[in-house]
């Protein structure tokens, strides 16, 4: 699975830790997720959807053989 966290994130000027503050989760968890090492909950995806203020699918997205 592939992702945009990171580039939405410096896109609206948000550090990991603010980030991670405001879901609920530590910086290494942001971190691992934005390099592709962990692949967030529902609920997870859910949160950084409603702060990033984009939608899950334009945060994540299927790669062929996921």
């Amino acid at each position: 699975m592939k992702n945009r966290v990171k580039i939405i994130r410096v896109e609206k000027g948000i550090t990991q830790g603010d980030l991670a503050e405001k879901i609920s989760v530590s910086r290494q968890t942001i971190h691992a997720i934005e390099s592709g090492k962990y692949i967030p909950s529902t609920l997870l995806a859910l949160k950084l959807s409603k702060v990033l203020g984009k939608d899950v699918d334009e945060l994540f997205a299927l790669e062929k053989g996921d």
